[in-house]
């Protein structure tokens, strides 16, 4: 175990340290969405003849690598300190954006969008460690300070794919890439500079072969959900291999941690109650999310024969009912709101909306898918910023890192999982309901046989999102089991007594 040591900042140096913390998620949440909007002039550029069929390694690129780096940066946060991870993870993103901007083929982009996501990983698990060593012990109780997941995750949501596809648009598309760099220049110099976070005094090791085996687990897992049932058929020797070498790998990794001396995800946080279901939950949370965005998308390309650009206008209801809960959060928390109640409401909020997308036709209200969104997004704002509190409350003091990348690294994997599980349900259940044919020959049919595929894509989609609402609902049936207040590690609490002595700062602005 090692000893932490307590950081003195100044009020001034704590504000600053959150809005480089701000800068940095929404930098995060940006790129994930902004290269989506310019895959086109990409691959005019790099390569007219096959850029195509690379499109969706330079997307997955990111993902995977992001999805596996994300156990080591938590051991990191609690061995070496949140500040030194937090100034890598930039550093490393800095990198890769300048890479990617120079990018003279589509192999080196998706190289360097590795790279990339690499440091994306960090930017947003090691941004929310950093977020709660900069809070003094008096604002670390639970329930308050869950607004900004919400705020930021809405304002990316509806800035991402305008942003880039004004740069692509007006500028070029090597400046969706560039424009990372003077802001995260700024912060990399400000974080040197005015980060005072708690230091580790004792050295401690750690698990490499861990971080390896969970890197292998969940890129081979990302792989099988992505190339199962589209590139390949689930019952292709590829397929079955991969999936395979996936159970070998998290097997192998579990056997790892129950014997490492520094496990990179210690089983020992799944005895705790809050955690174990914080993770379920986010887990669930993550495969509906997956159900409800890219579905609602595919529904409105498919069925309302939306364009792709404007179609990603429909997720602006959704943003503005997380920005709202994220503003109205704190709020509520003062007035009682406990975190159990948070969870339990933003799950409650988010099945319902499920269920009101499941009853769409071809002729439904444009405005009803609207009104789901937005729905949707005050249940997912509740969930954001609450859950990660919600762990990092319980968790011990010197786990707090490998409690919160859990969190981002169970939503990922849940997602992955989510996106297989709804492309099996969509394609067999239109293979059976359908006139012949795969989903994508559609846009080819007309007459009776363009309604009876659509009339079956859009029942199709209605399974999908009962689907997706019978996660919801377990996710929610988990929440009412948290228990009504939050049950502070004595670990935690005997970190928050020794820092109060060293710690003279007036706590953040809310």
């Amino acid at each position: 175990m090692s000893a932490v040591m307590p950081a003195v900042m100044t009020r001034r140096q704590r504000l600053i340290g959150f809005v480089l913390c701000i800068a940095t998620i929404l930098l995060a949440v940006l790129d994930t969405n902004i290269v989506s909007a310019a895959t086109v002039p990409i691959v005019s550029d790099l390569d007219p003849a096959h850029g195509v069929d690379k499109i969706p390694w330079l997307i997955a690129a990111y993902q995977l690598a992001a999805t596996a780096a994300l156990p080591l940066y938590g051991k990191l946060c609690d061995v070496i300190g949140a500040k030194k991870v937090f100034i890598g993870a930039v550093a490393t993103f800095l990198a890769g954006s300048a890479l990617c901007g120079m990018a003279g083929s589509m192999g080196w982009l998706i190289a360097a969008r590795a790279l990339q996501g690499i440091g994306g990983g960090g930017l947003m698990s090691v941004t929310m460690v950093v977020l709660r060593e900069l809070k003094g012990p008096e604002e670390k109780d639970g329930g308050k300070g869950g607004s900004v997941g919400g705020i930021i995750a809405g304002a990316g949501m509806a800035l991402g794919p305008w942003l880039g596809g004004v740069l692509a648009d007006h500028a070029d598309w090597r400046w969706i890439f560039y424009v990372n760099l003077p802001v995260g220049l700024a912060v990399l110099a400000a974080a040197v500079r005015v980060l005072r976070l708690p230091a580790h005094s004792t050295r401690r090791t750690i698990d490499f072969l861990g971080a390896g085996l969970a890197a292998a687990f969940s890129t081979m897992l990302l792989l099988v959900t992505q190339w199962g049932g589209k590139d390949h058929a689930w019952s292709s020797p590829l397929i079955i291999g991969l999936s395979t070498a996936t159970v070998a790998a998290f097997a192998l990794f579990v056997r790892r941690q129950a014997t490492a001396a520094e496990p990179v995800l210690p089983l020992g946080l799944f005895r705790i109650r809050e955690i174990r279901y914080g993770f379920a939950i986010q887990g669930l949370v993550g495969a509906a999310m997956m159900g409800s965005m890219v579905y609602v998308m595919i529904y409105l390309q498919v069925v309302r024969g939306i364009a792709a650009s404007s179609a990603g206008l429909y997720l602006i209801p959704m943003a503005i009912g997380m920005t709202a809960v994220g503003l109205l959060s704190d709020r509520l928390a003062t007035a009682g709101w406990s975190q159990k109640t948070f969870v339990v409401s933003g799950t409650v909020c988010a099945s319902a909306a499920l269920a009101l997308l499941a009853t769409l036709s071809t002729d439904t209200s444009l405005w009803t898918v609207r009104a789901a969104l937005l729905l949707m997004g005050v249940g997912f704002g509740q969930l954001i910023g609450q859950l990660i509190q919600l762990v990092q409350d319980t968790a011990p003091a010197e786990q707090l890192g490998v409690a919160t990348t859990g969190v981002r690294f169970f939503q990922t994997l849940g997602g992955a999982l989510g996106a297989a599980l709804f492309g099996t349900v969509l394609s067999r259940v239109y293979a059976a309901r359908g006139p012949g044919g795969t989903t994508s020959t559609i846009g080819g049919l007309t007459g009776h046989a363009r309604r009876q595929a659509l009339d079956a894509f859009v029942s199709s989609t209605s399974v999908v999102f009962w689907s997706a609402t019978a996660v919801m609902v377990l996710a929610a049936v988990l929440a009412t089991r948290l228990p009504a207040g939050i049950r502070r590690k004595p670990e935690a609490e005997a970190a928050e007594v020794n820092a109060t002595a060293f710690t003279t700062a007036p706590p953040l602005p809310r």
